[in-house]
């Protein structure tokens, strides 16, 4: 209760200074984040599991991680490693017993060997991500249960906007020395590749040449001022740790790109979609916060800002393959999920999260408001050098693709001419 309340006003109070943050409490009436009730797919999980309509089966090497991506229906080929100290299951957590992780559009799940839980994280269309957890012993009705204090005390800050969200951090290498202190930022679509991943296990067929994962993340302070050294390139985890309950011997460049895409992305979603109904409830003027906002948000659907890719990137577990094949197509057979890896993350860039039901679910004014942004510059009518990566072809393209496949696109999306 404690650390609730603190997290709510200290949010308030050090997120004034930021303006592209949510600087409300969470549990501000239009939001009721941890109050009212959430519709994600734990939380439907649960009542089936309660209905006796759903049963999760208990493995002896992994718990109920199995069950649980095949009932949330998250991929095996998306885990990812990371073994830097940054979950709150950090004390089990080193390069010989990395936390995997595994994630869909709208489920990520946690798992640590040799930990009494499991933890899941649930995009809720209005509330954003909601956190639980399940224990790692058989049960015959087996729940999760939800978190809110402690998990916000790290998924409620200025990396996520002051939203409910998620992070894919990057821990820069630091001193043995005890005094040190560990550091790093928010990896999302735009960071440059040399300042990715560090803490994390990177594997692929082809990967970029520059990135800070498969390094230790704590050396002798002697090594820091030394050259760093380009990453060694895996093409599995073998050979590095004990993988003995692991679900795969990897942890995919792909996905960890895409997942880093899909954080902000989600943050993003979140924070129009609070902005917009704490606006809603007032009765004065739409303020400009959500006109920036939506901005914003439309910016990094189009992937403004995203450093090129100059040389392949290829994975090694198969989740570029599940994940371009699970995108809704249009008569051509293009997908807004087709990975592209060889100048850029996405074949066409437009953000596949223009599916979601977060995005669905945005009050009207936001939904507008992106929509008409998105228009201005999938048209041409801005011609401002940040969106000289979208070519007239590109622009055409995303425009065809949405005409065919969603459903409540406004009638002024029409052809690309210019």
């Amino acid at each position: 209760m404690v650390a609730a309340l603190w997290t709510a006003v200290s949010v308030v109070v050090l997120l004034a200074q930021r303006q592209d943050a949510f600087q409300q409490p969470y549990n501000h009436p239009a939001i009721g984040y941890g109050t009212r009730p959430v519709h994600d797919r734990v939380a439907a999980l649960n009542d089936k599991l309660d209905a006796g309509t759903a049963k999760l089966t208990f493995d002896r090497a992994s718990g109920y991680l199995p069950a649980l991506l095949t009932a949330l229906d998250v991929p095996v080929e998306s885990q990812m490693l990371v073994f830097s100290k940054t979950s709150a299951q950090f004390d089990r957590i080193t390069p010989a017993n990395p936390r995997a992780l595994f994630f869909n559009d709208t489920v990520a799940v946690g798992w640590v060997r040799g930990s009494d839980i499991l933890e899941l994280a649930a995009l809720d269309p209005q509330q954003g991500v909601g956190f639980y957890t399940i224990e790692q012993k058989a049960a015959e009705k087996p729940r999760l249960t939800k978190q809110v204090a402690e998990c916000l005390q790290c998924h409620l800050t200025w990396d996520t906007l002051a939203v409910a969200g998620l992070a894919q951090m990057s821990t820069f290498q630091m001193s043995d020395d005890p005094n040190a202190y560990a550091n790093g930022i928010p990896v999302d679509q735009r960071t440059p590749f040399a300042s990715r991943w560090g803490g994390w296990f990177v594997t692929g067929k082809a990967v970029p040449a520059r990135h800070l994962g498969n390094v230790p993340v704590i050396v002798p302070a002697a090594e820091l001022a030394k050259p760093a050294q380009r990453p060694p390139v895996l093409q599995s985890v073998d050979g590095r740790f004990d993988t003995n309950g692991y679900l795969t011997h990897y942890s995919d460049v792909a996905a960890l790109m895409v997942f880093g895409h899909q954080t902000h992305m989600t943050n993003l979603l979140t924070h129009l979609g609070w902005e917009a109904r704490v606006a809603t409830a007032s009765d004065g003027p739409m303020p400009p916060r959500v006109a920036s906002a939506a901005r914003d948000t439309a910016d990094y659907m189009l992937f403004v800002d995203e450093p090129p890719i100059f040389a392949k990137i290829e994975g090694s577990s198969g989740f570029a393959e599940k994940f371009s094949a699970s995108g809704p197509r249009d008569a051509k057979g293009r997908s807004l999920k087709e990975l592209d890896l060889t100048r850029r993350i996405m074949r066409y860039p437009c953000s596949y999260m223009i599916y979601s039901d977060t995005f669905d679910a945005l009050p009207p004014v936001a939904k507008d408001a992106t929509y008409r942004r998105l228009w201005q510059v999938l048209s041409g009518q801005d011609t401002d050098k940040h969106y000289a990566h979208l070519a007239l072809a590109d622009r055409q393209a995303i425009v065809e693709i949405l005409r065919a496949t969603k459903k409540d696109l406004p009638a002024y999306f029409q052809a690309v001419t210019r």
